[in-house]
């Protein structure tokens, strides 16, 4: 049987998708102001010009339907890798301003971040396992 269009697993990843596309093209309108917030996040340097890019195709599939489970897991990966680079400076003590979502943002990373993260994983999760 067919599934609809717009399915819950649709709904579920596309909400995500829909994330990561707002932050790869803030991250990209920031031209130097977000790679130096992520260096001091502790991002490592080779991910660093990537990332904004890797957002965007993760997100475009994401929301065209294209979640295939190599998308999601893909899409699971490197949001996982995000929530444990801010875990990591917490259980650090270190709250540089997350510039996750917007490079204007000076407000320092918290539990809020991590909880964040979680819920999106919980979407992509839910969207891979139905």
């Amino acid at each position: 049987m067919n599934e609809p269009l717009f399915s819950l697993d649709w709904w579920m990843a596309a909400m995500v998708g829909v994330i990561f596309i707002f932050a790869g093209v803030r991250k990209l309108n920031a031209r130097d102001l977000w790679p130096a917030q992520a260096q001091r996040l502790g991002a490592p340097g080779f991910a660093i010009p990537t990332v904004p890019y890797i957002e965007l195709v993760l997100g475009s599939l994401l929301i065209a339907g294209l979640a295939s489970t190599a998308t999601l897991l893909a899409s699971i990966a490197a949001l996982s890798s995000f929530t444990v680079l801010l875990l990591s400076r917490l259980l650090a003590g270190d709250r540089p301003p997350c510039a996750c979502l917007s490079f204007r943002s000076t407000k320092p990373i918290g539990w809020n971040n991590i909880v964040r993260n979680l819920l999106m994983l919980a979407l992509l999760v839910a969207a891979l396992i139905r």
